[in-house]
């Protein structure tokens, strides 16, 4: 039996909690890893939507808008009325999350040193190009169609 699924399961989770560790010996206790890739999305752009940040993120909405209501408290976002459109909102990061920044990016880096420990950079390539893969995979699969009908057509 194939263990993909799973182990990706059980990456995502412990580099969850090594992150939130990272923080918290960092000093950091504003922000969660989850918050954290939120805010990662934002650093590179300044601010997005809702739909964006899903979009980059893979978090659902329902789960962001509760997140970042939580993240606008705190005042780590400021949140306002799409200009471009009354449906949506515009995400802004604020001054106490700019300042997180670096260090943040630094446990990013140190997660992905972790990661790739021992790797040749072709095979970070080979591996990164098979994840994409399994990304799209699942991105594209069709809800509706059950697994026996799926498996039928091979």
């Amino acid at each position: 039996m194939y263990q993909g699924g799973n182990l990706i399961s059980q990456i995502s989770k412990l580099t969850g909690r090594k992150i939130n560790e990272l923080l918290r010996a960092s000093g950091i206790t504003e922000i969660n890893g989850a918050q954290g890739t939120i805010l990662y999305a934002l650093w590179s752009r300044s601010s997005l939507t809702i739909h964006e940040i899903a979009a980059i993120t893979g978090l659902a909405r329902t789960t962001l808008s509760s997140m970042l209501e939580r993240m606008r408290q705190a005042d780590l976002v400021k949140i306002e009325e799409n200009p471009q459109d009354a449906r949506s909102k515009v995400i802004h990061l604020t001054k106490k999350s700019e300042r997180l920044r670096h260090i943040y990016e630094r446990i990013s880096r140190d997660m992905t040193d972790c990661y790739y420990r021992d790797f040749t950079e072709t095979e970070i390539r080979q591996f990164e190009s098979m994840l994409e893969r399994v990304l799209e995979n699942i991105e594209h699969y069709e809800v509706n169609e059950t697994w026996t009908e799926k498996n039928q057509k091979k």
